[in-house]
């Protein structure tokens, strides 16, 4: 992780997500990438979390996700980032579907 990613500190109940290379092999040993389909839920690790949402008492709502989190997210409810050529994604816990394991 890059110096820069890890100043990247997300704000309420968002979270900075790196995502990870799931590919699967057919029983044939055909391997498709994760990427052939773009409408299933994507594998990602969780690299930074915000502090949570603010409630009107003024607390806030803790977080259920923690860095190092493997998680499963929806193709299209994260905004995607570029950094140093490398891509990563800006979520809200809400839309996070599973914390694996």
């Amino acid at each position: 992780m890059t110096d820069l990613i890890k100043k990247i500190k997300p704000l309420e109940d968002r979270v900075l997500l790196k995502g990870v290379s799931d590919m699967e092999t057919t029983a044939s040993g055909i391997i498709i990438p994760a990427t052939a389909s773009k409408d299933r839920p994507q594998k990602a690790e969780v690299l930074a979390v915000g502090p949570g949402i603010l409630k009107k008492d003024g607390s806030r709502l803790p977080m259920d996700v923690k860095v190092g989190d493997q998680v499963l997210m929806s193709k299209y409810a994260a905004d995607e980032v570029k950094i140093e050529d490398q891509e990563y994604y800006i979520i809200r816990q809400t839309s996070i579907l599973a914390v694996i394991g």
